[in-house]
Formats: C-alpha cells, structure tokens, sequence
C-alpha cells in the first residue's frame, strides 16, 4: 500500500491474511496488492513508477520475519492502463501477470491456492458502492501521520463517501467521479468479499481525515479492460 495511513485505534492484526500481498523491489516492501485469479495480481500503477522490476511475495504477513508459507514470484509481464497519468492518479491501476517458474521448476499451475493465499472477487459489471457503506482496508503501511510503518498486516474499516463530497473536497483537476471513490482511510477497499477499490492517492500530511479523505481507483470502471488482459 502506496501513499495511504491506517488509523491505529480502530486497527488489529489482519484476519484475511491470505488475501492481502506485498509487492517488493530488493526485499523491500513498496506496496500492497490482491490476487484476482491464479495468473493475475492487481495493485496500483503508481506502485512501479521507480521500480521497473517488482517481486510479488504471497503470504508476507510480518515483514520483519521469514514466513515459511510465503511464496516469491517474479513477474512475466506488467500491464499498467494505457491512460494513467503520473501525478493526477488518473487510471491508477495496474495488473501484473505472475510466472509459473518457482526456483528454477514450473508449475503446472501459476499460483497453488491454499490456506495461506486466495484470490478476492471483483465485480462483474460496473456500479457504484453506496456512500456510508462500511469496507475494510488492509496494510503494512503509517498507524498514524507521521508515525512508523508497521511491519504487521493490519486491517481497519472505512466509510465509504458520496462521491460529489469528495469532488468538492479534492477538485475535478484530481477527481473523477466515474474512476474513482473516496473512504476515510487507505488500502485495498474490500467490501464484504468484493474487492472494489484499489488505493489511489491521499494527502501524506493527514491521515485518516475527513478534510481531505483517500481516493481510491474503481474498479468496477476497468472491466473491460482487464477482460482484454486476462482473457
């Protein structure tokens, strides 16, 4: 997770830890995203703006330590939208193919599901999510502004805002109510077992504010275009 905070009073320790997974340059995280079926893997285009080549580690629940279920893939091949638009976070998302080859073996499959990692749904066709729904979020990243990430996966909820709100609040020259949506805090928004949102953009200087709240990328808007990418 890019650029976004989870608020320390209302966060615990991941319960879906096998849906959330770190995408790392030189085992370092960068940034969090989802399996959205065994082959794909979704995260934010920004994540890969100073990392041309990214490792995807299924299972990285505490960064600090060496699980013994997480998995490390390595990329075949990266499809950012063709009209993100570095800056304004127009078109921030990203799917990133992984390979099948595993020290050297390939698989018969490219990821094994299991207890330790599963793919979350999306939506199958294009809708808003009514604003005041509560979602959740999850995370490695800030518990508070300014404060220290954390090396544990968290998760918290969030509220999801009426998507005029938050045009008024960020302006059109960064909002766009027909690709994004806005909650009040950051991360992968899932809700109930629907992954809907992919975190976009947010103030760095305030975490968890209702002044100017955290955009996320819509993904029911794309579709089409990643049917066109997965088959």
């Amino acid at each position: 997770m890019s650029k976004s905070f989870i608020q320390e009073n209302r966060s615990k320790i991941l319960d879906k830890k096998n849906l959330i997974h770190s995408f790392q340059s030189k085992k370092s995280h960068i940034c969090s995203g989802f399996l959205i079926s065994d082959r794909f893997v979704m995260t934010a285009a920004h994540c890969r703006e100073n990392f041309q080549v990214l490792t995807v580690v299924l299972g990285a629940h505490d960064l600090q330590k060496n699980n013994e279920n997480s998995v490390r893939f390595t990329v075949e091949s990266y499809h950012q939208h063709p009209d993100y638009t570095m800056g304004y976070y127009h078109n921030n998302i990203l799917l990133l193919k992984v390979t099948n080859y595993i020290f050297g073996l390939q698989l018969e499959k490219y990821v094994q599901l299991n207890n330790n990692f599963k793919w979350i749904s999306i939506p199958a066709e294009e809708g808003n999510i009514e604003a005041g729904s509560v979602c959740s979020v999850a995370g490695w990243r800030s518990l508070e502004t300014n404060g220290r990430s954390s090396c544990h996966l968290m998760e918290t909820n969030v509220k999801v805002m009426n998507n005029m709100e938050c045009e008024r609040k960020w302006g059109k020259k960064y909002f766009s109510t027909s690709q994004m949506m806005c909650g009040d805090s950051g991360g992968p928004l899932v809700c109930g077992d629907t992954a809907v949102g992919v975190t976009s953009f947010g103030d760095p200087d305030l975490c968890n504010s209702l002044k100017l709240p955290e955009v996320y990328t819509k993904i029911s808007a794309y579709i089409l275009w990643m049917k066109n990418i997965t088959g």
